[in-house]
């Protein structure tokens, strides 16, 4: 549903799958900056939200996804993953319990796949699964909230910043995003999922196999990698463009965006066997690695938490 907040002066359109929210208001870096000082607000309306109802919604959950759920307190937001037998990954749910529902939002066109196979695993317990399609997500610098859609032109006039600017802080934070930093071959600990969306001794759902072979050897396929590219290029390279390596190719590109900071950055995964301190070339693009996910991540390695920022 496209977002009344479209019709402000000066917004422009994202790309799908964003295009029903503004890309930038007019005024890229200066969204950003009032992003991060606290003092504007992303509309993030395109993201779907599907609502979880009944008593035996956390425990449910709790069985079906990568995250512990069932000690969840109302409030407190978390994310979880639904993985495939294989362990690879298939839907990024980022929710809060609100002491009678559990509200997850996830990637534009995902949620009826989702509810598709939540239904499916119902069985006799007392849960029902719909789309919260009254609700609209805004973000800040410190995490989510939920409105209802049809408040979102209340915030006609407030500040706001677009969702460039949210991507920018998000690419720097290494935060990867479901399809555009993950492909059908994404394991949750190539790209630094684990601890903030697969907790690792909660017990059996359906990948947890995979998710424990790979964290007892510490040998993801690939991983991810945060970079900074050359300033003097006008361009970003395109998602999925190769990344290169001593005239190889080692990986692709995922998100890239303009920093107000730190200029051109981009996640890329790439193989596990680059060397960690190698110059990559990106889309054509020179780049300069910064480790986010080591190569032999597992059980003696751990992905330092204060890399991330809380922008979800």
């Amino acid at each position: 549903m496209r977002s009344p907040l479209l019709d402000l002066p000066g917004a422009v359109a994202a790309d799908a799958p964003d295009a029903d929210v503004a890309a930038h208001y007019g005024d890229l870096f200066a969204e950003q900056r009032a992003l991060v000082k606290g003092e504007a607000v992303v509309d993030r309306s395109n993201r779907e939200v599907v609502r979880v109802s009944g008593a035996d919604r956390l425990t449910w959950l709790n069985d079906l996804t990568s995250q512990k759920l069932d000690t969840l307190r109302p409030g407190e937001w978390t994310q979880t993953l639904v993985l495939d037998p294989q362990g690879r990954v298939e839907h990024h749910l980022t929710l809060v319990d609100d002491g009678e529902s559990v509200l997850a939002h996830v990637e534009p066109g995902t949620a009826d796949a989702l509810i598709g196979y939540l239904d499916r695993m119902r069985f006799m317990l007392r849960v029902e699964v719909t789309r919260a399609d009254d609700l609209a997500v805004l973000s800040t610098a410190a995490g989510d909230s939920y409105v209802p859609r049809a408040e979102l032109g209340d915030h006609l006039g407030k500040p706001l910043a677009g969702l460039w600017a949210y991507e920018a802080l998000r690419i720097e934070a290494h935060r990867p995003r479901l399809g555009f930093d993950t492909d059908h071959k994404t394991i949750p600990h190539e790209v630094g999922w684990i601890g903030p969306a697969v907790h690792l001794t909660k017990g059996c759902y359906r990948g947890q196999e995979t998710v424990a072979r790979v964290h007892n050897l510490g040998h993801p396929p690939r991983r991810l990698v945060f970079l900074h590219l050359d300033g003097s290029v006008d361009t970003l390279p395109a998602h999925g463009a190769p990344v290169i390596f001593e005239s190889q190719e080692v990986g692709t590109v995922g998100s890239a965006a303009r920093h107000h900071e730190l200029g051109p950055i981009a996640l890329a995964v790439i193989k596990r066997t680059v060397p960690v301190d190698a110059q990559l070339l990106a889309g054509g693009v020179a780049a300069a690695q910064e480790v986010v996910v080591p190569p032999d991540a597992g059980r003696n390695v751990s992905i330092d938490p204060g890399l991330r920022r809380r922008i979800r």
